[in-house]
């Protein structure tokens, strides 16, 4: 099989797997999840994704009945169940509240859902320049928290797709925050430059590393607040994610940008792929 589905003890192809309509993931999106890369039939940074996913659990509430063992079991019996002839794969998943009759407040039945699958994935070119388009961040106060519930991200997506863009960069006011579902820096004097972890932005795992990489290489990073006017006057402006590790863009709202330190861009991009040992 190619794409391997999982629900609540239940193997089957995405096609035929079935979820209950009583899923609160269904009518009220009551969940988190979480994407991981595997890379040659093994996991790349799963213990770092899984931090993320049981803190954004203890946010939301949900009580979490599988330990990391028996999730990792679930993730490699997934693998094992996978073509042969394929090495590298996308793994999602997530847990909701679990079931019940639709109702806002929490079920008595404390029993979550767990819904999972692998499908075949390449790393992108990482030469690849990106077009962005801005957009007002006008998404909750959770936005640590790795929730199911995406549809201003949707919105950010289809108006950046509509404008032939590659991706949203969100901000509240004149502050830039992220991507609608990438981490977002920016170089600018050889100062790799991202937005501090609050409330307001998704703890990113390739953020994560890339400033791992920053205090390992010695290359001069901030974690601050920067402005719209930074983002565009920048040398580099880049986006980074699981599954397109780290892009510069070359054009905003139909501005060009960046281009101005590709050395550099290319140093992490590289210093990336080694970490995770995926040249």
């Amino acid at each position: 099989m190619k794409n391997v589905g999982y629900y609540n003890g239940e193997y089957a192809t995405l096609e035929e797997l079935k979820v209950s309509a009583l899923d609160r993931a269904v009518y009220f999106g009551d969940g988190v999840y979480d994407v991981a890369f595997i890379h040659n039939r093994k996991p790349v940074d799963l213990d770092d994704h899984l931090d993320r996913f049981y803190n954004s659990c203890k946010l939301l509430k949900i009580e979490i009945d599988k330990t990391r063992e028996e999730l990792e079991e679930i993730f490699m019996s997934l693998i094992e169940k996978a073509d042969e002839d394929e090495k590298d794969f996308i793994l999602y998943w997530q847990m909701s509240r679990g079931t019940g009759p639709r109702n806002h407040i929490f079920p008595d039945n404390k029993k979550p859902s767990l819904f999972a699958y692998i499908t075949p994935k390449k790393i992108g070119d990482q030469s690849k320049k990106v077009k962005l388009l801005t957009q007002e961040d006008n998404r909750f106060y959770f936005c640590n928290i790795k929730t199911i519930n995406l549809i201003p991200n949707c919105l950010a997506s289809e108006a950046a797709k509509q404008a032939g863009c590659d991706e949203a960069i969100f901000h509240r006011g004149n502050i830039v925050t992220e991507g609608a579902h990438t981490a977002n820096f920016i170089i600018k004097d050889g100062v790799v430059i991202t937005h501090p972890l609050d409330n307001l932005i998704l703890p990113s795992i390739t953020r994560k590393h890339v400033l791992e990489i920053c205090r390992e290489y010695d290359i001069p990073y901030e974690e601050r607040e920067y402005t719209l006017d930074e983002l565009f006057n920048a040398d580099e402006v880049l986006m980074g994610s699981t599954t397109s590790v780290l892009l510069a863009a070359c054009e905003i709202n139909g501005k060009a940008v960046g281009g101005k330190n590709p050395e550099l861009v290319k140093r992490l991009q590289d210093l990336y792929f080694e970490k995770h040992d995926m040249k």
